[in-house]
């Protein structure tokens, strides 16, 4: 009995080895493996910024009035000049015509008053040359001559005294006669002046009718797309009112990256610098930009200094307002290891990959640093020369044999 239990006990434990030798087959993985290499990359720190809008304005209207039509709503792309409201111009037009009307009567009252003096259109007018002075001081000429020959006549005993008196009387009152057509024509110069002045004040008020005739179409005073839209038709709109927009105008094709650089950072950033930006929204997108503005000095609340990128956004998928994490790279390259990004296994705020080394998967918890292309850097945990595993790590574990099949 005791040689059947040891045989019994034999046969079972050759039957236990058998089914680990079984287990251990169908536990080995096949996976496909890289190589981490070194390359050399810019070097880089890193900082948090927030995206804005290249440029942003607020829409209001010039005058107030009722809204007679709108052109468009939140989101919509706007050109420079696209109209995006109108106001119920009829008031404005019936101003623009009644000065209009005045302006013309105006303009015909100025040609009254030149065609009497025959003056033109930006000519001076000569009070020497109006035809009642230029007649009084032909007579006035005459009657000075009329004078000085019967002062010699007189002398000469050839004439009596009253003739010269008589001369005399004539040419004092020629002379009366001259200032009072000098005056005349003063007073006709005076008329050319006021119809001159009527018709500008009236040009002016044509120019102002025009204005606000222009200003009841509202339009867009740049390219962009609308974040706000705050009119109705039927409204009643006016500026006098605080927070009068009607329109806010976001523009989005190029952002601005408003980065804070710590303190101790400063020294690294300076105009021209690549920035690459991350956000939330596309974890495995990376976007460029370039640093084009630096504060003159550091936020006395953050002990940070304020610096501005700007960012193409041709595609449009970075909105303002969205948080990013930045790396701005240093101008001189230094070596890293690089390994597919495939390779890395992301459990919640933990990556880690699979070292294969004879024929066995080793797990090691790994620290990510730059993202290229589809190649990621291994802060720590990874030498280059290490074979990792690229494919079927979600079925791998500590440990664990595989089979390359590379």
């Amino acid at each position: 009995m005791a040689l059947v239990s040891v045989a019994f006990s034999a046969c079972g434990g050759k039957t236990e080895q058998a089914g680990t030798d079984a287990d251990k087959q169908t536990a080995i993985a096949e996976v496909r493996t890289a190589v981490a290499e070194a390359r050399e990359i810019p070097t880089y720190f890193e900082a948090t910024g927030t995206l804005a809008g290249d440029e942003q304005t607020d829409v209001a209207p010039a005058i107030g009035g009722k809204v007679a039509e709108v052109n468009f709503d939140i989101g919509s792309f706007v050109k420079k000049g696209d109209v995006l409201v109108r106001l119920d111009a009829r008031d404005a037009q019936i101003r623009l015509d009644t000065a209009k009307k005045s302006s013309e009567q105006a303009v015909a009252a100025l040609r009254q008053a030149q065609i009497r003096l025959n003056v033109k259109d930006g000519e001076t007018f000569d009070i020497e040359k109006f035809s009642q002075v230029r007649s009084t001081k032909a007579q006035l000429e005459l009657a000075e001559k009329e004078l000085a020959r019967a002062q010699k006549l007189v002398e000469s005993g050839d004439v009596p005294r009253a003739v010269l008196d008589q001369r005399r009387s004539q040419r004092d009152a020629l002379l009366g006669q001259l200032d009072e057509a000098r005056a005349n024509a003063a007073v006709a110069t005076k008329a050319i002046d006021t119809a001159r002045a009527a018709v500008n004040t009236a040009e002016t008020q044509v120019a102002a009718a025009e204005k606000t005739l222009s200003d009841m179409t509202v339009v867009a005073p740049i390219s962009g797309y609308v974040a706000e839209r705050n009119a109705d038709v039927g409204e009643f709109i006016t500026p006098n009112v605080p927070n009068a927009k009607i329109a806010t105008i976001v523009r989005t094709s190029v952002l601005r990256l408003r980065i804070d650089v710590p303190e101790q950072s400063i020294a690294r950033v300076s105009k021209g610098q690549t920035v690459i930006v991350q956000v939330t929204a596309y974890p495995e997108r990376s976007f460029s930009g370039r640093i084009v503005r630096l504060a003159p000095s550091l936020n006395p609340a953050s002990r940070a200094l304020n610096v501005e990128a700007e960012v193409e956004n041709g595609g449009g998928l970075l909105k303002p307002g969205q948080f990013a994490t930045v790396r701005i790279t240093q101008s001189k390259p230094a070596p890293v290891v690089m390994i597919p990004a495939n390779a890395v296994r992301s459990d919640g705020t933990s990556n880690s990959v699979f070292v294969i080394k004879d024929g066995i998967a080793s797990q090691r918890m790994v620290q990510l640093g730059l993202l290229e292309g589809d190649m990621i850097e291994i802060k720590q945990g990874v030498a280059t020369g290490e074979t990792v595993a690229v494919g079927n790590i979600g079925a791998l574990g500590d440990g664990m044999p595989v089979r390359v099949t590379n």
